[in-house]
């Protein structure tokens, strides 16, 4: 090879060679990298069947199932519940509204020693008091918040209460004599109810929840015949 052959093959050697120093001191290509998972949404739209139970307390007056002639005396009950719920609701975005019912079966009661008056002219005979609420049913609106699959709502509507009382007369003459009024009484007396909550959403179509209810018995008076709920349910979404 002459000079001028053995001159033009170095050359092209050295380009080559700052070729491959230039390719090494380029960054890396980055490496492919998926999208993130879109989070599923969950979604509160359905009926639902469920259960719950809890415990009340409260104020009830007994004498106003026996007669209307006794003025007030209420006295505190406490007690368990259970029972079945029922509902429907749509969501809109983050707002979740529907109709909410359910049945329980109670034995929230109490007991007192009374001498009540009556149209307040008087004291009457000294009652050995029991009362009770026996069952409780509400139809109420709910209006939510939904954060995903947890749910805080208010709530209120309407409400029944079963109440039943029974007495005797501290002196053991029976009542009806002697001018003392019957003593015993049962009756489904209307009310309102309202309160707040949260539900869990664990699954698609299950739920657990957490409330408070506030019941009062209508017509009757300020601090007496009111009940206040705590308890929690499962919920089942069709």
């Amino acid at each position: 090879m002459n000079k001028i052959g053995r001159v033009a093959v170095a050359i092209a050697a050295s380009g080559m060679m700052g070729g491959y120093a230039a390719a090494a001191d380029l960054p890396a290509a980055p490496a492919y990298k998926a999208p993130a998972p879109v989070a599923a949404v969950y979604n509160w739209t359905g009926f639902y069947v469920g259960g719950n139970g809890g415990y009340g307390w409260g104020n009830q007056d007994p004498l106003v199932l026996f007669s209307n002639r006794f003025d007030r005396a209420g006295f505190d009950i406490t007690g368990g519940m259970i029972g079945g719920t029922f509902g429907g609701q749509i969501q809109q975005g983050y707002v979740v509204l529907g109709l909410e019912g359910d049945l329980d079966w109670a034995n929230i009661k109490g007991s007192s020693v009374v001498t009540p008056s009556i149209f307040g002219i008087g004291n009457g005979v000294t009652l050995n008091t029991s009362t009770s609420i026996d069952a409780l049913t509400t139809v109420r609106a709910r209006i939510g918040v939904a954060m995903n699959n947890v749910l805080l709502y208010t709530t209120g509507g309407a409400a029944l209460v079963k109440s039943t009382a029974s007495a005797s007369t501290v002196a053991g003459v029976p009542c009806g004599t002697l001018g003392v009024l019957p003593c015993s009484g049962s009756s489904w007396r209307p009310g309102i109810s309202a309160g707040l909550g949260v539900e869990y959403g664990f699954t698609p179509n299950w739920s657990v929840k957490a409330e408070y209810l506030y019941t009062k018995v209508a017509g009757t008076g300020v601090s007496s015949d009111r009940l206040n709920i705590l308890r929690g349910g499962i919920n089942y979404r069709f």
